[in-house]
Protein backbone atom coordinates (compact mmCIF):
# COMPACT_ATOMS: atom_id res chain seq x y z
CA UNK A 1 0.00 0.00 0.00
CA UNK A 2 3.41 2.16 0.19
CA UNK A 3 1.99 3.77 3.45
CA UNK A 4 3.32 3.71 6.91
CA UNK A 5 2.85 1.64 9.70
CA UNK A 6 0.60 3.95 11.83
CA UNK A 7 -1.69 4.56 8.68
CA UNK A 8 -1.92 0.41 8.10
CA UNK A 9 -2.73 -0.48 11.57
CA UNK A 10 -6.17 1.97 11.13
CA UNK A 11 -7.00 -1.27 8.67
CA UNK A 12 -7.63 -3.21 12.34
CA UNK A 13 -8.25 -0.31 14.58
CA UNK A 14 -11.16 1.04 12.38
CA UNK A 15 -12.54 -2.02 12.24
CA UNK A 16 -12.89 -2.72 15.94
CA UNK A 17 -14.26 1.44 16.87
CA UNK A 18 -16.56 1.00 14.23
CA UNK A 19 -17.79 -2.56 15.52
CA UNK A 20 -18.29 -0.31 18.73
CA UNK A 21 -20.06 2.32 17.05
CA UNK A 22 -22.53 0.13 15.72
CA UNK A 23 -22.87 -2.29 19.01
CA UNK A 24 -25.50 0.00 20.67
CA UNK A 25 -27.69 0.29 17.87
CA UNK A 26 -28.70 -3.29 18.05
CA UNK A 27 -31.70 -3.51 20.13
CA UNK A 28 -33.29 -1.03 18.59
CA UNK A 29 -32.69 -2.48 15.18
CA UNK A 30 -33.94 -5.52 15.85
CA UNK A 31 -37.23 -4.13 17.08
CA UNK A 32 -37.27 -1.73 13.77
CA UNK A 33 -37.27 -4.64 11.40
CA UNK A 34 -36.76 -8.10 12.99
CA UNK A 35 -33.89 -9.94 13.79
CA UNK A 36 -34.21 -12.59 10.81
CA UNK A 37 -33.92 -9.55 8.54
CA UNK A 38 -31.78 -7.29 10.01
CA UNK A 39 -29.09 -10.67 10.20
CA UNK A 40 -29.05 -10.97 6.69
CA UNK A 41 -28.66 -7.73 5.71
CA UNK A 42 -25.52 -7.03 7.78
CA UNK A 43 -24.19 -11.09 6.33
CA UNK A 44 -25.05 -9.70 2.84
CA UNK A 45 -23.23 -6.19 3.58
CA UNK A 46 -20.22 -8.22 5.42
CA UNK A 47 -19.75 -9.94 2.66
CA UNK A 48 -20.33 -7.45 -0.07
CA UNK A 49 -17.92 -5.13 2.06
CA UNK A 50 -15.31 -7.76 2.20
CA UNK A 51 -15.61 -8.16 -2.20
CA UNK A 52 -14.82 -4.45 -1.90
CA UNK A 53 -11.89 -4.45 0.58
CA UNK A 54 -10.19 -6.60 -1.81
CA UNK A 55 -10.26 -4.41 -4.48
CA UNK A 56 -9.21 -1.27 -2.90
CA UNK A 57 -6.18 0.45 -4.50
CA UNK A 58 -5.44 2.30 -1.59
CA UNK A 59 -4.85 2.25 2.06
CA UNK A 60 -7.76 5.83 2.43
CA UNK A 61 -9.98 3.55 0.98
CA UNK A 62 -9.39 -0.04 2.66
CA UNK A 63 -9.66 1.78 5.88
CA UNK A 64 -12.84 3.35 4.69
CA UNK A 65 -13.94 0.10 3.35
CA UNK A 66 -13.01 -1.56 6.70
CA UNK A 67 -15.08 0.72 8.66
CA UNK A 68 -18.34 -0.34 6.51
CA UNK A 69 -17.25 -4.09 7.73
CA UNK A 70 -17.20 -3.12 11.20
CA UNK A 71 -20.35 -1.26 11.26
CA UNK A 72 -21.78 -4.35 9.73
CA UNK A 73 -19.46 -7.20 12.27
CA UNK A 74 -20.80 -4.97 15.16
CA UNK A 75 -24.04 -6.07 14.68
CA UNK A 76 -23.79 -9.69 13.77
CA UNK A 77 -22.06 -10.94 17.02
CA UNK A 78 -25.02 -10.21 19.12
CA UNK A 79 -27.08 -10.87 16.74
CA UNK A 80 -26.30 -14.32 16.50
CA UNK A 81 -26.10 -14.37 20.67
CA UNK A 82 -29.72 -13.15 20.65
CA UNK A 83 -30.88 -15.72 18.66
CA UNK A 84 -29.10 -18.43 20.44
CA UNK A 85 -30.48 -17.31 23.69
CA UNK A 86 -34.24 -17.10 22.35
CA UNK A 87 -33.86 -20.92 20.60
CA UNK A 88 -31.51 -22.58 23.27
CA UNK A 89 -33.32 -20.97 26.48
CA UNK A 90 -32.19 -22.63 29.90
CA UNK A 91 -30.04 -24.75 27.34
CA UNK A 92 -27.52 -21.85 25.88
CA UNK A 93 -24.73 -23.25 27.44
CA UNK A 94 -24.81 -26.52 26.01
CA UNK A 95 -25.70 -25.06 22.63
CA UNK A 96 -22.82 -22.85 22.86
CA UNK A 97 -20.54 -25.49 23.79
CA UNK A 98 -21.54 -27.42 20.30
CA UNK A 99 -20.78 -24.32 18.51
CA UNK A 100 -17.51 -23.78 20.62
CA UNK A 101 -14.54 -25.83 18.40
CA UNK A 102 -14.72 -23.59 15.33
CA UNK A 103 -14.61 -20.35 17.32
CA UNK A 104 -11.76 -21.46 19.37
CA UNK A 105 -10.32 -23.05 16.37
CA UNK A 106 -10.28 -19.86 14.12
CA UNK A 107 -7.16 -17.95 15.97
CA UNK A 108 -5.45 -21.14 15.99
CA UNK A 109 -6.00 -21.59 11.82
CA UNK A 110 -6.37 -18.32 10.70
CA UNK A 111 -2.37 -17.12 10.69
CA UNK A 112 -2.24 -20.12 9.36
CA UNK A 113 -4.51 -20.06 6.07
CA UNK A 114 -3.20 -16.05 5.79
CA UNK A 115 0.16 -17.35 5.41
CA UNK A 116 -0.58 -19.98 2.57
CA UNK A 117 -2.81 -17.18 1.05
CA UNK A 118 -0.31 -14.50 1.20
CA UNK A 119 2.27 -17.17 0.56
CA UNK A 120 0.82 -18.69 -3.18
CA UNK A 121 -2.02 -15.52 -3.91
CA UNK A 122 -2.04 -11.26 -3.45
CA UNK A 123 -3.28 -10.21 0.08
CA UNK A 124 -6.65 -9.68 -1.82
CA UNK A 125 -7.44 -12.93 -1.42
CA UNK A 126 -7.60 -12.57 2.31
CA UNK A 127 -10.71 -10.48 1.79
CA UNK A 128 -12.13 -12.41 -1.09
CA UNK A 129 -12.08 -15.41 0.62
CA UNK A 130 -15.32 -14.62 2.62
CA UNK A 131 -17.01 -14.56 -0.76
CA UNK A 132 -18.00 -18.16 -0.90
CA UNK A 133 -18.25 -18.40 2.30
CA UNK A 134 -20.76 -15.16 3.14
CA UNK A 135 -22.49 -16.81 0.12
CA UNK A 136 -23.19 -20.15 1.52
CA UNK A 137 -24.29 -18.91 4.86
CA UNK A 138 -26.23 -16.45 3.38
CA UNK A 139 -28.39 -19.23 2.13
CA UNK A 140 -27.80 -21.92 5.10
CA UNK A 141 -29.36 -18.39 7.52
CA UNK A 142 -32.57 -18.04 4.71
CA UNK A 143 -33.38 -21.55 4.67
CA UNK A 144 -32.81 -22.34 8.81
CA UNK A 145 -33.04 -19.70 10.71
CA UNK A 146 -36.51 -18.94 12.27
CA UNK A 147 -38.99 -16.16 11.33
CA UNK A 148 -39.61 -13.92 13.77
CA UNK A 149 -41.88 -14.51 16.53
CA UNK A 150 -43.70 -11.33 15.64
CA UNK A 151 -43.56 -8.05 13.45
CA UNK A 152 -41.50 -5.38 13.60
CA UNK A 153 -42.43 -2.43 15.76
CA UNK A 154 -41.42 0.88 15.51
CA UNK A 155 -39.57 1.92 18.47
CA UNK A 156 -38.59 5.20 18.96
CA UNK A 157 -34.43 5.70 18.62
CA UNK A 158 -32.59 7.84 21.04
CA UNK A 159 -30.68 10.36 19.38
CA UNK A 160 -29.28 11.82 22.11
CA UNK A 161 -28.36 8.91 24.04
CA UNK A 162 -26.67 7.28 20.70
CA UNK A 163 -24.77 10.75 20.15
CA UNK A 164 -23.92 10.57 23.78
CA UNK A 165 -22.97 6.22 24.47
CA UNK A 166 -21.47 5.75 20.58
CA UNK A 167 -18.85 8.07 20.57
CA UNK A 168 -18.24 7.89 23.91
CA UNK A 169 -17.36 4.32 24.11
CA UNK A 170 -15.33 4.61 21.01
CA UNK A 171 -13.17 7.70 22.42
CA UNK A 172 -12.64 6.01 25.67
CA UNK A 173 -11.30 2.58 23.62
CA UNK A 174 -9.22 4.39 21.33
CA UNK A 175 -8.19 6.35 24.12
CA UNK A 176 -7.71 3.92 26.66
CA UNK A 177 -5.10 1.95 23.68
CA UNK A 178 -3.56 5.25 23.60
CA UNK A 179 -2.71 6.16 26.95
CA UNK A 180 0.53 7.01 26.81
CA UNK A 181 0.17 9.63 25.21
CA UNK A 182 -1.74 13.07 25.88
CA UNK A 183 -4.04 12.35 23.30
CA UNK A 184 -5.22 9.33 24.48
CA UNK A 185 -5.47 10.40 28.01
CA UNK A 186 -7.59 12.98 26.40
CA UNK A 187 -9.77 11.14 24.65
CA UNK A 188 -10.17 8.69 27.47
CA UNK A 189 -11.74 11.20 29.87
CA UNK A 190 -13.71 12.70 27.27
CA UNK A 191 -15.08 9.22 26.73
CA UNK A 192 -15.77 8.26 30.32
CA UNK A 193 -17.38 11.92 30.62
CA UNK A 194 -19.78 11.14 27.72
CA UNK A 195 -20.54 7.51 29.05
CA UNK A 196 -21.02 8.99 32.42
CA UNK A 197 -23.54 11.61 30.20
CA UNK A 198 -25.26 8.82 28.85
CA UNK A 199 -25.95 6.96 31.78
CA UNK A 200 -27.39 10.14 33.62
CA UNK A 201 -30.12 10.90 30.04
CA UNK A 202 -30.50 7.06 30.75
CA UNK A 203 -31.76 6.78 34.22
CA UNK A 204 -34.44 9.60 33.18
CA UNK A 205 -35.69 8.19 29.92
CA UNK A 206 -35.89 4.30 31.03
CA UNK A 207 -37.18 1.77 28.65
CA UNK A 208 -37.20 4.50 25.88
CA UNK A 209 -33.70 4.64 26.46
CA UNK A 210 -30.80 3.61 23.48
CA UNK A 211 -29.65 1.16 26.61
CA UNK A 212 -32.72 0.47 29.16
CA UNK A 213 -30.86 0.40 32.75
CA UNK A 214 -33.74 -1.40 34.39
CA UNK A 215 -32.09 -4.31 33.52
CA UNK A 216 -29.05 -3.52 36.04
CA UNK A 217 -31.71 -3.56 38.80
CA UNK A 218 -31.69 -7.24 38.87
CA UNK A 219 -29.74 -9.37 40.81
CA UNK A 220 -28.60 -12.08 38.70
CA UNK A 221 -28.13 -9.67 35.49
CA UNK A 222 -26.43 -7.11 37.32
CA UNK A 223 -24.18 -9.90 38.65
CA UNK A 224 -23.73 -11.22 35.07
CA UNK A 225 -22.64 -8.06 33.66
CA UNK A 226 -19.91 -7.89 36.33
CA UNK A 227 -18.62 -11.14 35.68
CA UNK A 228 -18.48 -10.38 31.98
CA UNK A 229 -17.10 -7.53 32.36
CA UNK A 230 -14.22 -8.66 34.56
CA UNK A 231 -14.04 -12.41 32.92
CA UNK A 232 -13.18 -10.12 29.25
CA UNK A 233 -10.98 -8.06 30.92
CA UNK A 234 -8.65 -10.87 32.97
CA UNK A 235 -8.45 -12.53 29.77
CA UNK A 236 -7.53 -9.95 27.39
CA UNK A 237 -5.09 -8.69 30.12
CA UNK A 238 -3.70 -12.27 30.83
CA UNK A 239 -2.79 -12.27 27.17
CA UNK A 240 -0.69 -9.08 27.31
CA UNK A 241 1.03 -10.27 30.54
CA UNK A 242 1.81 -13.70 30.00
CA UNK A 243 3.38 -13.27 26.59
CA UNK A 244 5.26 -10.28 28.09
CA UNK A 245 6.57 -11.88 30.91
CA UNK A 246 7.85 -15.08 28.73
CA UNK A 247 9.65 -13.19 26.76
CA UNK A 248 10.66 -10.35 28.62
CA UNK A 249 11.88 -11.81 31.66
CA UNK A 250 11.73 -15.25 30.88
CA UNK A 251 14.20 -14.73 27.59
CA UNK A 252 11.98 -16.77 25.65
CA UNK A 253 11.55 -16.18 21.28
CA UNK A 254 8.57 -15.05 20.33
CA UNK A 255 8.09 -18.45 18.34
CA UNK A 256 8.98 -20.35 21.59
CA UNK A 257 6.13 -18.28 23.49
CA UNK A 258 3.39 -19.43 21.16
CA UNK A 259 4.22 -23.08 21.65
CA UNK A 260 4.54 -22.16 25.35
CA UNK A 261 0.97 -21.06 25.72
CA UNK A 262 -0.60 -23.96 23.93
CA UNK A 263 -1.79 -25.21 27.16
CA UNK A 264 -4.73 -22.61 27.60
CA UNK A 265 -5.59 -22.74 24.42
CA UNK A 266 -6.31 -26.34 24.76
CA UNK A 267 -7.69 -26.25 28.04
CA UNK A 268 -10.75 -23.70 27.12
CA UNK A 269 -11.52 -26.64 24.03
CA UNK A 270 -11.78 -29.39 27.15
CA UNK A 271 -14.14 -27.41 29.21
CA UNK A 272 -15.71 -26.05 25.96
CA UNK A 273 -16.92 -29.12 24.69
CA UNK A 274 -18.87 -30.16 28.16
CA UNK A 275 -20.14 -27.12 29.08
CA UNK A 276 -23.76 -28.48 28.40
CA UNK A 277 -23.49 -31.57 30.29
CA UNK A 278 -21.24 -29.19 33.13
CA UNK A 279 -24.33 -26.94 33.65
CA UNK A 280 -26.89 -29.58 33.39
CA UNK A 281 -25.24 -31.32 36.04
CA UNK A 282 -24.11 -28.89 38.79
CA UNK A 283 -25.62 -26.19 37.65
CA UNK A 284 -25.21 -22.53 36.95
CA UNK A 285 -23.29 -21.31 40.18
CA UNK A 286 -21.50 -24.42 40.89
CA UNK A 287 -19.77 -23.93 36.69
CA UNK A 288 -19.34 -20.51 37.35
CA UNK A 289 -17.82 -20.15 40.32
CA UNK A 290 -16.04 -23.14 39.77
CA UNK A 291 -14.07 -21.89 36.87
CA UNK A 292 -13.29 -18.54 38.32
CA UNK A 293 -11.73 -20.06 40.98
CA UNK A 294 -9.76 -22.67 39.27
CA UNK A 295 -8.67 -19.82 37.09
CA UNK A 296 -7.85 -18.11 40.46
CA UNK A 297 -5.61 -20.78 41.51
CA UNK A 298 -4.51 -21.03 38.04
CA UNK A 299 -3.39 -17.71 38.10
CA UNK A 300 -1.44 -17.51 41.63
CA UNK A 301 2.00 -19.61 40.72
CA UNK A 302 2.76 -17.05 38.03
CA UNK A 303 3.82 -15.60 41.37
CA UNK A 304 5.89 -17.72 41.69
CA UNK A 305 7.71 -18.12 38.40
CA UNK A 306 7.66 -14.29 38.59
CA UNK A 307 10.42 -14.72 41.44
CA UNK A 308 12.11 -17.65 40.85
CA UNK A 309 12.18 -17.79 37.24
CA UNK A 310 10.62 -20.30 34.19
CA UNK A 311 9.48 -23.64 35.12
CA UNK A 312 7.43 -25.75 32.12
CA UNK A 313 6.06 -28.20 35.11
CA UNK A 314 4.56 -25.18 36.30
CA UNK A 315 3.68 -23.33 33.85
CA UNK A 316 1.66 -25.91 31.78
CA UNK A 317 -0.37 -27.10 34.03
CA UNK A 318 -1.20 -23.92 35.18
CA UNK A 319 -1.98 -22.76 31.76
CA UNK A 320 -4.54 -25.58 30.84
CA UNK A 321 -6.39 -25.17 33.95
CA UNK A 322 -6.35 -21.45 33.26
CA UNK A 323 -8.01 -22.07 30.39
CA UNK A 324 -10.39 -24.47 31.77
CA UNK A 325 -11.20 -21.68 34.15
CA UNK A 326 -11.87 -18.83 31.89
CA UNK A 327 -14.08 -20.97 29.17
CA UNK A 328 -15.96 -21.94 32.32
CA UNK A 329 -17.12 -19.05 33.46
CA UNK A 330 -18.74 -16.97 31.15
CA UNK A 331 -21.43 -19.07 29.45
CA UNK A 332 -23.29 -19.99 33.00
CA UNK A 333 -23.44 -16.65 33.91
CA UNK A 334 -24.48 -14.85 30.34
CA UNK A 335 -27.31 -18.00 30.63
CA UNK A 336 -28.22 -16.81 33.64
CA UNK A 337 -28.65 -13.11 32.49
CA UNK A 338 -30.53 -14.19 29.42
CA UNK A 339 -33.26 -16.59 31.77
CA UNK A 340 -33.57 -13.69 34.37
CA UNK A 341 -35.11 -10.91 32.04
CA UNK A 342 -38.56 -11.84 29.91
CA UNK A 343 -38.40 -12.67 25.88
CA UNK A 344 -39.02 -9.39 24.80
CA UNK A 345 -36.20 -8.06 26.33
CA UNK A 346 -33.79 -10.27 25.03
CA UNK A 347 -32.58 -8.02 22.16
CA UNK A 348 -32.03 -5.07 25.02
CA UNK A 349 -30.28 -7.38 27.53
CA UNK A 350 -27.50 -8.70 24.02
CA UNK A 351 -26.86 -4.72 23.44
CA UNK A 352 -26.29 -4.50 27.18
CA UNK A 353 -24.04 -7.37 28.22
CA UNK A 354 -22.29 -7.19 24.95
CA UNK A 355 -21.47 -3.37 25.15
CA UNK A 356 -20.15 -3.90 29.21
CA UNK A 357 -17.98 -7.11 27.99
CA UNK A 358 -15.97 -4.89 24.90
CA UNK A 359 -15.09 -2.35 27.88
CA UNK A 360 -13.54 -5.11 29.67
CA UNK A 361 -10.96 -5.85 27.81
CA UNK A 362 -9.25 -2.54 27.19
CA UNK A 363 -9.98 -1.29 30.53
CA UNK A 364 -8.85 -3.74 32.99
CA UNK A 365 -5.51 -4.46 30.36
CA UNK A 366 -4.65 -0.74 30.44
CA UNK A 367 -4.84 -0.98 34.57
CA UNK A 368 -2.40 -4.05 34.33
CA UNK A 369 -0.28 -1.96 31.94
CA UNK A 370 0.12 0.88 33.90
CA UNK A 371 0.73 -0.76 36.91
CA UNK A 372 3.28 -2.74 34.72
CA UNK A 373 4.82 0.31 33.42
CA UNK A 374 4.83 2.16 36.85
CA UNK A 375 6.68 -0.89 39.03
CA UNK A 376 9.36 -0.94 35.77
CA UNK A 377 10.05 2.80 35.75
CA UNK A 378 13.51 2.89 33.91
CA UNK A 379 14.53 -0.40 35.64
CA UNK A 380 13.55 -3.21 32.95
CA UNK A 381 15.86 -5.63 34.50
CA UNK A 382 17.21 -8.11 37.44
CA UNK A 383 14.70 -8.00 40.43
CA UNK A 384 13.17 -4.95 39.70
CA UNK A 385 11.93 -7.10 36.20
CA UNK A 386 10.72 -9.80 38.72
CA UNK A 387 8.98 -7.60 41.05
CA UNK A 388 7.31 -5.53 38.37
CA UNK A 389 5.41 -8.65 36.86
CA UNK A 390 4.72 -9.68 40.65
CA UNK A 391 2.75 -7.02 41.17
CA UNK A 392 1.17 -7.38 37.74
CA UNK A 393 0.04 -10.47 38.95
CA UNK A 394 -0.71 -10.01 42.14
CA UNK A 395 -3.46 -7.39 40.31
CA UNK A 396 -5.11 -10.15 37.94
CA UNK A 397 -5.47 -12.90 41.02
CA UNK A 398 -7.31 -9.87 42.65
CA UNK A 399 -9.32 -9.32 39.70
CA UNK A 400 -9.66 -13.20 39.40
CA UNK A 401 -11.30 -13.59 43.06
CA UNK A 402 -13.69 -10.53 42.08
CA UNK A 403 -14.88 -12.74 39.54
CA UNK A 404 -15.11 -15.83 42.02
CA UNK A 405 -17.02 -13.15 44.57
CA UNK A 406 -19.23 -11.97 42.33
CA UNK A 407 -20.13 -15.82 40.64
CA UNK A 408 -21.44 -16.72 43.91
CA UNK A 409 -24.48 -14.70 43.36
CA UNK A 410 -25.90 -16.50 40.26
CA UNK A 411 -28.71 -19.22 40.71
CA UNK A 412 -27.81 -22.28 41.23
CA UNK A 413 -29.44 -23.94 38.16
CA UNK A 414 -31.61 -22.26 34.92
CA UNK A 415 -34.72 -23.90 36.76
CA UNK A 416 -34.24 -21.28 39.05
CA UNK A 417 -35.27 -19.13 36.55
CA UNK A 418 -38.10 -19.27 34.88
CA UNK A 419 -39.68 -16.20 33.56
CA UNK A 420 -38.06 -16.93 29.72
CA UNK A 421 -39.93 -19.93 28.40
Amino acid sequence: MHTTLATIQWVTSGYLLALVLALPLNAWLVHRVGAKTLYLWCFAAFTAASVLCGLAGSARLLIGLRLLQGISGGLLAPMAQMMIATSAGRHMARVVGYMALPVLLAPVLGPIVAGVILQIASWRWLFWVNLPVGVAALGAAVVFLPPDARSATSRRLDWSGLALLSPGLAAFLYGADQLARTTGRLLCAVGLMMVSAFIWTARRKGEDALVDLSLFKGKVFCSAAIIQFLSNGVQYAGQMLIPAFLIQACGRTPGQMGWLLAPLGLGMMFTYASMGWLTDRFGIRRVSAGGALATLLATAPFLYLALHGLNLFILVPALFLRGMGLSAVGLPSMTAAYLSVGRSRVPMATTSLNIVQRLGGPTLTTLCASLLAWRLGSHAAGAALSSAYTWAFVLLCVLHTGIWLTATRLPWRPEDLTQLA
